[in-house]
């Protein structure tokens, strides 16, 4: 969508601190041995207190509150009876919607006693983020957040997963446009527009550059052994530097 009205802000900026407030008590939470359904409980019930709904349920019949993954999981992960270990990295993924609006988030967690590689990977992802937000400006090229992540990565020593990526938000949980950025098209003329609600959300990875689905028909993985990291914020594009519904984000 794009902001239309005063009334649509304040709806995005509200779904925004919401998804925000959900995110940090579930990683507040995290424990040595805590399931990740315990962690999807205490999202869950932060976002219907609210009188809020999580997206991917409300949209798609997604059998949880929020996403949780874990090491080699990348994306969509079903929160269950897995236990938080140390040295995992947990990504929490949380959307909702609320009155009409809608606001997503994630965020990669280290827990415990991690490798090395694994605060490198979290703060790249984070740098590509920020790269990403300074692309996304009105009437500049959405290949431009290609580019800028891409860089990072290369520069950092790590891939990108290039299935997953960004897209329009606002009314629903996926809008146009979608893919952004979109590895998929040879030549991407697409270009920001003022006022545009979408996420941004750069997944960069240890080595692999594609994530496949399991048979759970949700959860997206990588090869054993390897790392992904995510952070996402939803954002409006502005002639400048753009607005984050999501500010807050726990961060390494």
């Amino acid at each position: 969508m794009s902001i239309g009205s005063e009334k649509d802000m304040i709806g995005l900026q509200r779904a925004g601190r919401l998804v925000v407030q959900a995110i940090n008590a579930m990683k507040a939470a995290m424990a040595e041995g805590v399931t990740t359904q315990e962690l999807d409980d205490i999202g869950r019930k932060i976002i219907e207190e609210a009188g809020a709904r999580p997206a991917p349920e409300y949209f798609y019949d997604y059998p949880a509150a929020t996403c949780i993954s874990i090491n080699e999981e990348v994306a969509h992960g079903i929160p269950g009876k897995r236990r938080i270990r140390s040295g995992d990295l947990v990504n929490i993924d949380v959307s909702v919607e609320f009155n009409g609006y809608v606001a997503d988030t994630g965020a990669s967690i280290p827990f415990g006693k991690v490798p090395p590689i694994v605060p490198k990977l979290c703060k790249a992802t984070q740098e590509a983020l920020q790269e990403a937000m300074n692309a996304a400006k009105a009437g500049k090229r959405m290949v431009d957040v290609q580019k800028v992540i891409d860089k990072v990565a290369q520069k950092r020593g790590f891939t990108v997963i290039r299935n997953l990526s960004g897209h329009g938000i606002g009314r629903k949980l996926h809008e146009a446009p979608g893919h952004v950025p979109d590895y998929s098209r040879k030549k991407d003329r697409r270009r920001f527009t003022k006022g545009m609600v979408l996420t941004l959300e750069p997944f960069l990875s240890t080595g692999p550059q594609h994530a496949t689905e399991t048979s759970d028909g949700w959860t997206l993985v990588t090869e054993s052994g390897n790392y992904t990291a995510q952070y996402e914020h939803t954002i409006v594009v502005t002639d400048s530097k753009p607005i984050i519904l999501t500010e807050g984000l726990p961060l390494t």
